[in-house]
């Protein structure tokens, strides 16, 4: 069954948040550190103020809350999603749906939306219109917490062709990054007959099997770069797949603690020259970390980690035969050269974007729905109609 679902905070709910903020106990800093050593104090001070007394949340439920919204269970998981119909005759929209990451939600997509299902009214051509299917996996956003282990990539994509059949859509295409890149890689993988292509943001920090002295030496160069990022910026990852409840217990408890972890990484991974406002603005940055604070969601996001991490080595070396195109901006985590990308994949389309970062979608929408208008331009006819 699938029902209609919008949200309403209750003015307790969030008189209880702004209490917490209110009454935060703010670590000390070493003077000038800024954020060289994680969240700056001195700013989120000031988010948190705003959280407390200027943000309008009730604004931003709203506008969530026009999307078109539903609830089904699928494999026992209660699961939220947006599915947004294309302003245009069934025969020719193409259905998509869009795999999210963390430290999002469907949030990462509400930018596109408008944009994929109705290009004619935003300069596009209107032949190129989706039907826009966007979920939130399970222990993200609005789909239920699982009660137990949640599950991985390979789970998720399982999940996701079953909507997508429930939606009466047999054949369709899929995008995603962070997380949902793999969860797109996986839709490809394991279901090849329905998904007519599929379009990844990032291909995840690599994973290589065999002998080094086989690759290009740009691919060697980018296996260094990747495991010198990990080094650098990954200590994030290694709690979420060690030990995800030690911290899920300070960060469901302080609203100001779960700012902390999930605004640094929007500022670190996206193109925002060091100031995370050039990307977002302080709402869209409140709207993002609202939705896990209100839905209790860091604990089972980050136990994803740890699942991910059990998936056995020989999945991450399968390679996709469905078309499959990229898109490089210059601040994602990690930019793998074509080499690479012809190596895990089918790759049909490489593009290098000059703006962006780990969150284009909602960075640089209009050229993230462009790129995706593109690539699937010559897969349409290979799709079924719209129910």
């Amino acid at each position: 069954m699938i029902e209609p679902f919008r949200t309403s905070t209750g003015s307790a709910v969030l008189d209880d948040l702004r209490a917490r903020l209110r009454a935060t106990r703010w670590p000390d800093a070493p003077e000038d550190a800024g954020w060289s050593q994680g969240a700056d104090v001195a700013y989120l001070r000031e988010l948190a103020a705003y959280w407390a007394d200027g943000f309008d949340w009730p604004a931003q439920e709203a506008a969530l809350n026009r999307l078109p919204r539903y609830r089904t269970t699928l494999g026992g998981h209660r699961v939220h999603f947006v599915h947004a119909r294309a302003n245009a005759p069934a025969a020719t929209a193409l259905p998509l749906i869009l795999s999210h990451g963390w430290p999002d939600s469907f949030w990462r997509y509400t930018k596109v939306i408008s944009l994929l299902t109705d290009p004619g009214a935003h300069g596009g051509d209107p032949a190129d219109a989706f039907d826009v299917v966007v979920p939130d996996m399970p222990g993200y956003g609005y789909s239920d917490r699982p009660a137990g282990t949640p599950p991985d990539t390979i789970a998720v994509a399982g999940l996701w062709a079953e909507l997508m059949r429930r939606l009466g859509y047999e054949r369709f295409g899929a995008a995603g990054g962070d997380i949902g890149s793999g969860v797109s890689r996986y839709l490809a993988l394991d279901h090849p007959g329905r998904v007519v292509a599929v379009h990844r943001m990032d291909a995840g920090l690599p994973v290589f099997l065999g002998d080094r002295a086989d690759l290009a030496p740009e691919e060697r160069d980018f296996l260094d770069g990747a495991a010198g990022w990990a080094a650098a910026e990954g200590a994030y990852a290694a709690m979420h797949r060690t030990k995800p409840q030690t911290a899920a217990v300070g960060l469901n408890d302080s609203p100001a603690g779960l700012a902390a972890w999930i605004v640094e990484k929007l500022r670190a991974w996206s193109d925002c020259g060091g100031d995370v406002e050039r990307a977002f603005t302080r709402d869209e940055i409140l709207t993002n970390v609202t939705i896990y604070w209100l839905t209790g969601t860091i604990g089972p996001a980050m136990r994803m980690y740890r699942v991910n991490g059990a998936i056995p080595p020989a999945q991450h070396a399968r390679r996709v035969e469905v078309p499959s195109g990229f898109s490089l901006f210059p601040a994602d985590l990690v930019r793998p050269p074509r080499p690479w990308l012809d190596r895990i994949a089918n790759t049909v389309r490489v593009s290098e974007h000059a703006r962006g970062g780990h969150f284009a979608p909602f960075e640089q929408p209009q050229v993230y729905a462009e790129e995706l208008r593109e690539f699937f331009r010559p897969y349409r006819s290979r799709s079924m109609s719209r129910p």
